[in-house]
């Protein structure tokens, strides 16, 4: 990584040598180089990461006679839909990631791949022992509280995918062009109106409504988790947003409309 100052931000790849000298009052340019070590793909990273949560899952739900030695365990209904809900999340990641995301950068540090993996491969197994676990009881109200929560993570999950999309149609292919961020036809991407990043927002609504739809405290926590980081990535990326485009909209939060 390449720095014109010590503590200042990396230099993109695009930046010429013979502009920053333009820039500088001296005319003279001096450059700082930081070793981040080995490098991985993000597309390797995601894709390591995305795809253990999937698999984890599914061994905890077709396998009930190893991970709990009880072969006759009988599910109840909101426990089919919860499969089917992480099953479908983590497999849309895997589809955007090899066919929608266009990440600015090629690579990231290689202790990336295992310290994300440990966070998703282990809330994963952390939540499948629950809800897949022969005394799961089903939530305090019922079939409405279930349904509730089913169509609230399905519409978000729908309006996560609509962003992810609305995001990749800014950016040519092959190139690292930055646009500000507008509502398209779609009507889920009118939270672009309100907010710079709605499909952490949708990303959110999502795993609140799985935790009301199974009634657990281990998905509860990792939409806390999670929501803790997107609300920190939003932050950095609304101040970036701001700092980048004169014209940025000023009326827009970073993650919660009106609110944050």
């Amino acid at each position: 990584m390449l720095k014109s100052e010590a503590a200042g931000k990396a230099l993109k790849d695009e930046e010429k040598v013979a502009d920053l000298k333009k820039n500088s009052d001296s005319g003279n340019v001096r450059l700082y180089f930081k070793d981040l070590g080995p490098q991985v793909g993000w597309t390797t990273v995601f894709l390591t990461e995305y795809a253990g949560p999937l698999f984890i899952y599914l061994i905890f739900y077709l396998r009930p006679s190893i991970i709990y030695s009880n072969p006759n365990a009988k599910y109840q209904q909101v426990t089919h839909f919860a499969c089917a809900c992480w099953v479908f999340h983590y497999a849309k990641r895997l589809l955007e990631t090899v066919f929608v995301h266009r990440f600015s950068h090629a690579t990231m540090p290689i202790r990336n791949i295992f310290k994300n993996s440990f966070y998703y491969w282990g809330f994963a197994a952390y939540v499948a022992y629950y809800n897949n676990h022969p005394l799961y009881t089903p939530p305090m109200f019922g079939s409405m509280q279930i349904y509730i929560g089913l169509f609230g993570f399905l519409f978000n999950e729908l309006g996560n995918l609509s962003i992810h999309l609305a995001l990749r149609d800014l950016r040519p292919a092959g190139s690292k062009v930055r646009k500000i961020p507008l509502p398209t036809s779609n009507p889920f991407t009118k939270l672009f109106n309100f907010v710079s990043c709605p499909n952490y927002s949708y990303e959110i609504g999502s795993w609140i409504f799985f935790s009301i739809m199974t009634q657990s405290l281990p998905a509860a926590l990792f939409t806390f988790a999670g929501a803790y980081q997107m609300i920190i990535w939003a932050l950095g990326k609304h101040r970036n947003y701001r700092k980048e485009f004169e014209k940025y909209p000023r009326s827009r939060r970073a993650i919660i409309p009106f609110f944050l």
